[in-house]
């Protein structure tokens, strides 16, 4: 249920922005690539991780269950970033990504991250392996906050940086 609302605030926030949006083609390009991007390198950090979860293994329906994971990460770095497009009110400000927006991003995926893994554990989703370094106070891996701590500062960084590039041709 949380993938569809995520889904369907994302698509609200696609099309308020896109609306106010001058420069649309750089502004679906963008996203086009925040997608991409954020889908490899979720589904990376998700392979990379298995041995880290519980009865986890490289067969096709494990691989699958990443793929799907990928996903709904891929959403939720698209969500943050639109989220954040119409807060600064600004489609672009991933150009402007200085410290305290690397700040912001990162205590906001860290925050879902923590909130997500809490659901899912309690709901049984998925389960840690001994080897998954915990953070006490939440009980939460490590992993996958690192996961959406650090990608998608990354994913906008070099979906900005890929912009600038196609631009300059």
């Amino acid at each position: 249920m949380v993938p569809l609302f995520a889904f369907a605030l994302l698509c609200i926030l696609y099309i308020f922005l896109f609306k106010k949006a001058t420069d649309r083609k750089n502004f679906n390009t963008l996203l086009f690539t925040i997608t991409i991007l954020a889908f490899l390198l979720n589904f990376v950090w998700e392979l990379i991780q298995v041995p880290l979860y519980r009865n986890s293994s490289y067969d096709t329906n494990h691989i699958l269950f990443c793929a799907l994971a990928s996903v709904a990460d891929t959403i939720m770095v698209l969500l943050i970033y639109t989220g954040l497009a119409a807060i600064f009110k600004d489609l672009f400000w991933v150009k402007h990504l200085r410290l305290i927006r690397i700040v912001i991003v990162v205590l906001i995926g860290g925050t879902g991250a923590v909130l997500s893994e809490m659901r899912h554990l309690s709901a049984g989703s998925w389960a840690y392996d001994d080897s998954m370094p915990v953070i006490p106070v939440f009980n939460v891996g490590i992993a996958p906050l690192l996961q959406f701590m650090i990608l998608p500062v990354l994913i906008y960084f070099l979906s900005f940086n890929r912009l600038k590039i196609i631009n300059k041709k």
